[in-house]
């Protein structure tokens, strides 16, 4: 089982694999905060559903380099990494959250009324995209976040 996250500004999108690894279903939208809320809501979840790995969207450019967003992941993966002591990896998420709307979009809703789930539909499509890599490549997707030493 494993958590995928995607990482915004204000809210972190959830979601969460079925036991076996094949299908990738939303969880919920955690909101962004500075006293380290946010990441006990994750590790509260990755408990609650027996996670033995997080996936957290990369968010890279489209010609594939780093940006502010991608800092903030890296810096984001890293924190979790720490408090959860699972493995993270960074997964490739460019167009995610475009694939995301546009499948909500599909589905009926509009921009105003996703906005509370377009974060978990991300997740959701970053996490699909990491099980998808790895089963058909054999190898664990993307590049694991390596954890701070304790102080």
């Amino acid at each position: 089982m494993r958590i995928g996250v995607d990482v915004g500004r204000a809210r972190i999108g959830v979601s969460r694999s079925d036991p076996d690894g094949m299908l990738a279903l939303p969880v919920e939208t955690v909101a962004r905060v500075d006293d380290g809320g946010d990441v006990a809501r994750i590790q509260a979840l990755v408990t609650e559903f027996g996670a033995a790995e997080i996936i957290v969207g990369l968010p890279l450019s489209l010609s594939g380099a780093h940006t502010a967003s991608t800092d903030d992941a890296i810096e984001f993966a890293s924190r979790l990494s720490n408090a959860c002591a699972l493995p993270v990896r960074l997964v490739d998420e460019r167009l995610s959250t475009v694939s995301a709307q546009s499948a909500l979009h599909a589905s009926g809703r509009t921009t105003r009324n996703s906005r509370s789930v377009v974060d978990q539909a991300a997740a959701t499509v970053i996490l699909q995209h990491a099980l998808d890599t790895e089963r058909s490549s054999g190898r664990p997707p993307g590049e694991l976040v390596s954890t701070s030493p304790a102080n």
